[in-house]
């Protein structure tokens, strides 16, 4: 008897033709928007955890307190206040509509519109943001 299935011998070469033509899995914006999110908490991790140990340094030795809270005023900093910013805000935004997804029954219908105005609402208040400590970081470094 003849089977029409692809056999267990097959599939390799089936996964072969599917990646050779382009379909290889990418992902859509639910996927990036997860990874975003892993990304935008670790970074907020990080920042939390230096902005601990500096403030510590005040009670182990105010003179290097006094040195780290320094390199903070150079207006380089300001990009990285910038994407702190940035991280912030996302993860923000996108946590609570994770939240909206997981604990309200609708979540799931409407988990990509939720996704569209979270990044809308991200580059809304972005934008503003980005041309105000942009501006200031290039008249501290330029002169103004």
């Amino acid at each position: 008897m003849a089977s029409t299935t692809a056999s267990a011998a097959d599939a390799p070469a089936h996964a072969e033709t599917v990646r050779a033509k382009g379909r290889l899995y990418r992902g859509d914006l639910g996927m990036w928007s997860w990874v975003a999110h892993r990304i935008t908490g670790v970074l907020t991790f990080f920042f939390l955890f230096v902005h601990v140990l500096d403030t510590a340094l005040v009670r182990v030795s105010p003179n290097a307190y006094d040195t780290v809270i320094e390199t903070y005023k150079h207006p380089v900093m300001i990009l990285f206040e910038l994407g702190l910013l940035a991280a912030v805000l996302f993860h923000a935004f996108n946590g609570i509509r994770v939240m909206l997804v997981d604990f309200w029954s609708q979540g799931t219908k409407y988990q990509k519109p939720m996704l569209w105005t979270v990044l809308v609402l991200w580059l809304v208040l972005m934008v503003p943001a980005a041309i105000s400590m942009l501006t200031r970081a290039v008249t501290e470094i330029f002169g103004g």
